[in-house]
């Protein structure tokens, strides 16, 4: 499936410098926007010119929130992590997170310095996207997410990114994905090789002071290699 010009997603986009050397595509969580991670760029700081690219999710309705029509990646059923899940919206998310990837690549920033980022549902996608793109990425990073459609795993994962690194962040009192969420994305993943990065901060579902730096250290360590 292509992507036309006028249906790539909308974005924000913030560049620290001119001529960046290195793009982070980061995923926003269900209900908000690209906006929601914005001011993370003067947070993270860091030292080199970074196109930060934070797309706006497609309006769908989203059955658990009474079919509310809101931005989401992709639609959630009900809070039974072990039902049904909307495969059809995963993959057409993945489709045009990786129509960005590629349009990245042609404004001059390739996927090997390229971070494909995401917190909560985004970040669901941003792993989902990652794990199967067929183009060596400089990171990957999940924050407060799990790991969907892991059935069939070895048939779309790719060999470019079996050795990238995977950042991978949660909250120890988050009520809205728990822990444990994240923990069998971590463990699913080092079970098939991975190199991840694990922590846990001790907040709900959200990031903190300690994350971000944890994050800006990787990130500088990840793009660093490129």
């Amino acid at each position: 499936m292509g992507i036309e010009l006028d249906e790539y997603l909308q974005t924000v986009e913030v560049e620290t410098g001119g001529q960046p050397e290195a793009a982070i595509l980061w995923l926003h969580g269900l209900g908000a926007d690209g906006h929601d991670f914005e001011p993370i760029v003067t947070e993270l700081n860091l030292p080199f010119p970074v196109r930060y690219i934070f797309p706006h999710a497609p309006v769908r309705n989203v059955t658990i929130n009474n079919g509310m029509a809101m931005r989401a990646w992709y639609d959630i059923y009900s809070f039974d992590r072990g039902g049904p899940v909307d495969e059809a919206g995963m993959r057409d998310s993945q489709t045009r997170v990786e129509a960005l990837l590629e349009r990245e690549a042609q404004r001059g920033v390739p996927p090997e310095n390229t971070v494909m980022a995401g917190f909560s549902q985004g970040g669901a996608i941003a792993l989902q996207t990652a794990l199967a793109y067929p183009q060596k990425l400089a990171g990957i990073m999940g924050l407060s997410c799990y790991l969907p459609l892991q059935d069939g795993f070895e048939n779309y994962c790719s060999e470019e990114n079996q050795a990238t690194s995977v950042f991978l962040g949660h909250g120890s009192m988050d009520p809205v994905l728990p822990q444990a969420l994240g923990e069998n994305a971590r463990d699913f993943l080092i079970e098939h090789g991975y190199a991840v990065e694990w922590h846990s901060y001790p907040v709900a579902h959200g990031v903190c002071p300690p994350e971000i730096r944890d994050v800006a250290r990787w990130l500088t360590q990840v793009l660093g290699k490129r």
